[in-house]
């Protein structure tokens, strides 16, 4: 296996395929709720992101709004998955996108260069608001303009299947 791509890899590729993008460095967080405290100068959307599995093997990477409720009963409906979905382990995170639970990406598709990750995003990331993401770790938060994020995914072989997932009221999560 090819040696995954490292944060300052990612920033210099982006820079290379003239994608902008603002970096915060900040204390490791594994969950949405624990960004919050970071989030003073972070504009634009705030993302969580599942690495998930179906019955038969196949691997998406779901980046939606930090309040979006995913139904992981039902999401495969959505998204033509072969029944119902499943986290994948640690090991095959690492394997297929080259990072760590906690630093799950929509950045991480770079390190998929078999293209066997199909990259789902939400819909309201493309509505014009810049949007975060952790660029392969969890210290640090990049933000990118939607034009740009699509680029990006473009760059690396993975145009997004992108579909509506719920927000429910008042930002509860679920």
């Amino acid at each position: 296996m090819t040696a995954p791509v490292t944060p300052d890899q990612l920033c210099a590729y982006l820079t290379e395929k003239g994608i902008a993008f603002h970096r915060t460095d900040h204390p490791a967080v594994f969950t949405v709720a624990e960004t919050a405290p970071h989030r003073g100068e972070m504009v634009g959307h705030h993302t969580k992101n599942l690495f998930l599995k179906d019955k038969k093997g196949r691997l998406f990477l779901v980046s939606a709004e930090a309040h979006a409720r995913i139904d992981l009963k039902r999401l495969h409906e959505r998204i033509g998955a072969s029944g119902r979905l499943s986290f994948g382990s640690a090991e095959l995170l690492m394997e297929k996108l080259g990072v760590t639970p906690g630093s799950v990406t929509a950045f991480a598709v770079i390190n998929d260069r078999a293209g066997e990750v199909t990259m789902v995003l939400d819909a309201i990331l493309t509505t014009g608001e810049d949007v975060n993401f952790h660029p392969l770790i969890n210290t640090a938060t990049l933000r990118v303009g939607r034009d740009d994020l699509l680029a990006f995914f473009r760059s690396t072989g993975h145009e997004p299947l992108i579909v509506d997932l719920p927000v429910p009221p008042d930002g509860q999560n679920g």
